[in-house]
């Protein structure tokens, strides 16, 4: 490949390099890929910041609920994203083989999913909230249950919005037109922000001044979306009449990759649920120091959630293609952006973080665990994440969403678990020992991902 790009960083050109014929994305291409969704991860990242400061304004009490509401929401949220990931496989292999019916008829059944699966879980919590979070949350104050409860029923009604949206998205994404969802997603976020300031700060409503905000902007967010799902020049086009039809070979090809993702993904966050508990019988400083980190350790990872669905769409248009070889070789280059780019921002932001840190307002024990556990995580993402969840991504894209799902359950449900009770709790480690322990989930779910690759034998996955 003959590009400026190629030509200033030859280390991501794989050799030997496969005919230009079958170089499905230039380095531009990837590029137009890649910018947007960096940037769409960073706006949603400040977003989040600014939202929870704006929360802490409305009391502890609404503070206490979200809290703990987040913890469930999440579950549904990677519920939804395991469907449209499922879908976006699909999509994006029928669009390799250059059948845009076929993908058409994929993108449409994702809704159709998507809607059905959303449905049923805002039903569900609807009707059995104040059941689900007196199980998970028995001895809560009276005042901060009543926020949960006010909160969790409200977000409930933006499950379908949220499952629409996510659709939407991964369709768009699997046409490798990602500035889009940058544009929507920014514009769902700010009225987010906007609408959070108006029932915080003026009308003063509570749990009430977060939700309906958060719900609302889903509900734009998945109307904008789907209207150009239905229109526009694109390769893909959403239609009624097959929204609105179930076609089992298009469902069950969907459904092989969305299972185990969606599997894998809710075993993961009950896993840092576990984790969170243990944290907390760590002491005050040491919890302190937890909560910070996650902040900028989501920053950290922000790399990581960008190449993944790239890593979707390409391996995706070229297994669809029939062209295993094609898909081998951008599964190296991709990887060698991922880690040029994690190595990079990584740095970036543990050079900037000691600017930060003073800002926080907690005791010198709790700042000095935020920057032993930054440094460890920092230092040990910027060299296994492109492995982590990148490659993940790319084996998923193969169909081989079994192997991903079975390799994250041993290394995070299990692995990260057992030896964070190990180093934390009986080595007397702490949240050292906590962090400690995701570096090793990440260096074993890298390795196994890694010689699942070299292996070859995802060459013989077929989805499509």
């Amino acid at each position: 490949m003959k590009s400026s790009y190629g030509k200033k960083i030859p280390f991501l050109i794989p050799q030997p390099v496969i005919p230009k014929n079958r170089q499905i994305f230039t380095s531009e291409m990837l590029k137009a890929m890649i910018l947007p969704l960096f940037i769409e991860q960073v706006l949603q990242l400040f977003v989040g910041l600014a939202d929870t400061l704006m929360v802490s304004y409305a009391g502890e009490e609404v503070v206490s609920g979200v809290s703990l509401d987040t913890m469930i929401y999440t579950i549904f949220i990677y519920l939804f994203t395991a469907v449209a990931s499922g879908g976006a496989v699909v999509v994006s292999q029928y669009l390799g083989r250059e059948d845009r019916e076929k993908a058409s008829l994929a993108a449409s059944q994702i809704y159709t999913i998507a809607a059905f699966i959303s449905i049923f879980c805002c039903v569900t919590v609807l009707v059995g909230c104040p059941a689900i979070l007196r199980m998970l949350y028995p001895r809560v104050d009276p005042n901060v249950m009543k926020a949960a409860e006010t909160y969790f029923k409200i977000t409930a009604l933006s499950f379908p919005a949220n499952a629409v949206y996510n659709s939407g998205a991964a369709i768009y994404r699997s046409m490798g037109k990602t500035r889009t969802t940058m544009v929507v997603s920014g514009a769902m976020n700010i009225l987010n922000i906007a609408g959070n300031a108006i029932g915080i700060f003026l009308l003063h409503a509570g749990a009430k001044g977060v939700a309906w905000p958060t719900t609302i902007s889903w509900y734009f967010a998945a109307v904008v979306m789907t209207i150009l799902c239905f229109t526009g020049k694109n390769k893909v086009k959403v239609k009624t009449r097959l929204i609105f039809s179930f076609d089992r070979k298009t469902d069950r090809q969907i459904l092989k990759i969305a299972i185990p993702t969606a599997i894998e993904n809710v075993l993961f966050q009950l896993a840092k649920v576990v984790l969170g508990a243990l944290v907390a019988t760590f002491g005050t400083a040491q919890i302190a120091a937890n909560g910070i980190a996650q902040t900028v350790w989501a920053f950290a990872a922000t790399m990581n959630m960008t190449m993944s669905p790239v890593f979707t769409t390409v391996i995706g248009y070229c297994m669809g293609r029939g062209d295993t070889d094609a898909a081998n070789w951008y599964i190296r280059r991709l990887l060698r952006i991922s880690m040029i780019l994690c190595f990079s921002w990584n740095v970036i932001v543990t050079s900037v973080f000691p600017l930060l840190l003073p800002l926080y307002q907690v005791s010198a024990e709790a700042k000095r665990y935020v920057w032993i556990i930054v440094l460890i995580h920092n230092s040990a993402a910027a060299v296994t994440h492109p492995y982590f969840s990148p490659l993940s991504s790319g084996l998923r894209a193969t169909g081989d969403a079994k192997f991903a799902m079975w390799s994250s359950i041993f290394a995070t449900v299990v692995c990260r678990t057992f030896f964070s009770f190990l180093l934390g709790l009986r080595y007397s480690l702490g949240v050292i020992g906590v962090t400690i322990s995701m570096v090793i989930d990440w260096t074993i779910k890298g390795t196994l991902d890694i010689w699942r690759w070299k292996s070859g034998k995802w060459k013989k996955n077929k989805v499509i």
